[in-house]
């Protein structure tokens, strides 16, 4: 194991050019055959956070919505989708988000698609998020410090612990944060990290395998003063089925399945996890009930306010 220190050192290193790809994979690789340390979690996210490219968006209490991918389970871009319904219900939303690693269509693929334009000019993204409730913060343009790892990531195609620290390194240091983790263990280490941060937070993790409220299973959450489970009873909604929430095949389709979506076509199914996951962000901002959060989102994906935050983002981005 490696101190926080160690941890730390190493990334930078990474990030200077003083490894070659061979050794960056095998480091990399040590980490799928054991669990990584509270140690070198805080190590690699302080480094990270440390020589990313900051943007000031403290004018607004934001929220990012992001899971740690790498579960396994490709369903369709929940998180984004519900970023998008809590920007509608009048959540500030800062949104981190990466291409698909482990999965076939990451969070910037469809965001891409849809003609968002990604930057790291502080003006553009403010202009986001006070015009359209939410801006789309694309991790590679943030973190200089990781363009030795991208290319070597997507060759091994597998979740390696970069996936873990997604939602800890969002430039914008948004005072608000709703991260879904893809084990319990990983739950615990969050939890941990973020007690020792001035973050309010609220971590997810479904207990049959998804890092977001899935209503296939009961769903642990942590925030900083509450710990317990939340079950689709907790919504009035039913228990769905794995098939009901599966993503598209390809990128195109993913992009065609939010368009659907956001746009008040979804499936019953659809709707329903989407607006759960932007409930608890809107709950973990507003401190109202999870049943609350539903109902405001709820509103905001069928009276297509989320749609307007999303045309307005490409509005903005052309």
């Amino acid at each position: 194991m490696l101190s926080k220190e160690e941890a730390k050192n190493v990334l930078v290193n990474i990030s200077n050019g003083s490894y070659n790809p061979s050794q960056i994979s095998a480091f990399l690789t040590v980490y799928m055959m054991r669990s990584i340390s509270i140690e070198e979690l805080a190590g690699f996210r302080e480094a990270l956070l440390e020589l990313c490219i900051r943007v000031d968006l403290s004018a607004y209490n934001a929220i990012d919505l992001c899971g740690t991918g790498g579960d396994g389970k490709d369903t369709f871009n929940i998180s984004t989708l519900a970023s998008f319904v809590a920007a509608g219900a009048g959540i500030k939303v800062a949104k981190h988000g990466n291409y698909g690693v482990s999965s076939i269509s990451g969070s910037s693929n469809v965001m891409e698609k849809l003609g968002i334009k990604f930057s790291n000019e502080n003006d553009f993204l403010e202009e986001s998020i006070d015009k359209a409730g939410i801006c789309v913060l694309h991790a590679p343009l943030f973190h200089p410090a990781m363009k030795n790892v991208g290319p070597i990531r997507k060759e091994l195609a597998v979740k390696t612990f970069f996936n873990m620290l997604g939602p800890m390194v969002n430039p914008s240091f948004p005072k608000n944060q709703l991260v879904g983790v893809f084990n319990l263990e990983m739950a615990r280490m969050y939890a941990y990290l973020y007690q020792n941060t001035d973050v309010n937070f609220t971590i997810l993790h479904s207990l049959d395998g998804y890092d977001e409220i899935s209503l296939t299973s009961p769903t642990k959450i942590i925030t900083s003063s509450v710990e317990g489970m939340l079950s689709h009873e907790s919504f009035d909604v039913r228990l769905l089925s794995q098939s009901e929430i599966q993503g598209g095949k390809t990128i195109d389709e993913s992009a065609q399945m939010f368009t659907d979506i956001i746009s008040g076509k979804g499936t019953e199914a659809q709707n329903n996890v989407v607006c759960a996951n932007a409930a608890m962000a809107i709950a973990t901002v507003t401190k109202c009930s999870p049943l609350e959060g539903f109902e405001k989102a709820k509103e905001s994906l069928l009276s297509r306010k989320g749609l307007k935050a999303l045309n307005k983002l490409q509005e903005l981005s052309r």
